[in-house]
């Protein structure tokens, strides 16, 4: 992925927060990473559930928070790895501060081992998440390694863009109420509610991808083919299918929360060849939908 190097950065919208502490892995590996995918959903740590728990001391440590002062252009990610999740965070809203009429920024909260969260701590286990009841992304940076060694992903920029960009799919989600319509529904698999608003959150990540990658102005120079293809290939990696066969050897469709590999990719590259977010809509009941762009 290429970066804009006189690009300005808004270091404001990434917070590096984090709370010291060992965390006591138990369970199985196929239970952790199944709660994992329902925890994506609700928000909350369901990962203390496994036999013998996943869960971050209740007491120890302090959380603290540093700030991305050094992040001021384009061409500080090179210097600065880290200043990669400020130049997404940055273009994603960017992006849907011009589609979506009275969009209100988020902020994305990178963090280490546990967090507080408005839906309650959050620990490594669960993987990124939107919190709905603080309106805020978080991400704890180590589940793009977990995402090439344990689910197979190749990895890179655009991976980690598109997984950014899904959670801001969220927060868009959830102010245009899908996501609490979409949550009265606790059903699984392919039809639910809830894979609905995962391909939706896919999809408005693809509209932002083909939105960067024409637009002059923003940080985010181009997305190339390989981009796009890590993109695909990150959201293949998390199916329901894939990380059914890699765990308990046999695929469920009807416990899907977040749909297939292959729906995943689907409406990830119908986002990117439209770049229409309504299109991303007609997922959900089309009363609901509101215009666009």
């Amino acid at each position: 992925m290429k970066y804009k190097d006189d690009a300005n950065l808004d270091s404001s919208q990434v917070r590096n927060r984090g709370r010291g502490g060992a965390i006591a892995a138990g369970g199985g590996i196929g239970t952790l990473l199944l709660l994992f995918l329902i925890s994506q959903v609700v928000g909350v740590d369901l990962t203390g559930l496994a036999g013998g728990s996943a869960q971050a001391p209740a007491t120890s440590g302090s959380e603290e928070e540093e700030t991305n002062d050094n992040c001021r252009t384009g061409a500080d990610v090179a210097a600065d790895r880290e200043c990669r999740f400020v130049a997404y965070t940055n273009s994603i809203q960017d992006y849907w501060g011009q589609t979506l009429e009275g969009y209100q920024p988020s902020t994305t909260n990178i963090f280490t081992d546990q967090i507080s969260t408005g839906c309650g701590t959050a620990t490594s286990q669960i993987g990124p998440f939107y919190c709905p009841t603080d309106q805020s992304v978080y991400l704890d940076t180590g589940f793009f390694d977990q995402l090439s060694e344990q689910f197979g992903a190749e990895g890179g920029d655009a991976t980690e863009a598109y997984v950014i960009a899904h959670e801001y799919g969220h927060h868009v989600s959830n102010l245009l109420g899908d996501l609490e319509a979409g949550q009265q529904d606790s059903s699984t698999g392919p039809d639910s509610m809830g894979v609905r608003l995962e391909l939706e959150a896919d999809c408005f990540a693809g509209t932002w991808m083909n939105w960067a990658d024409a637009d002059p102005d923003d940080v985010i120079e181009s997305f190339t083919e390989d981009d796009l293809n890590q993109a695909v290939d990150a959201a293949e990696a998390i199916g329901d299918d894939r990380i059914q066969e890699k765990t308990q050897g046999q695929v469920q469709p009807e416990s899907w929360t977040h749909g297939s590999a292959e729906m995943r990719k689907g409406w990830l590259l119908e986002g990117f060849r439209t770049g229409d977010p309504n299109v991303c809509r007609t997922l959900m009941d089309p009363s609901t939908s509101t215009e666009l762009g």
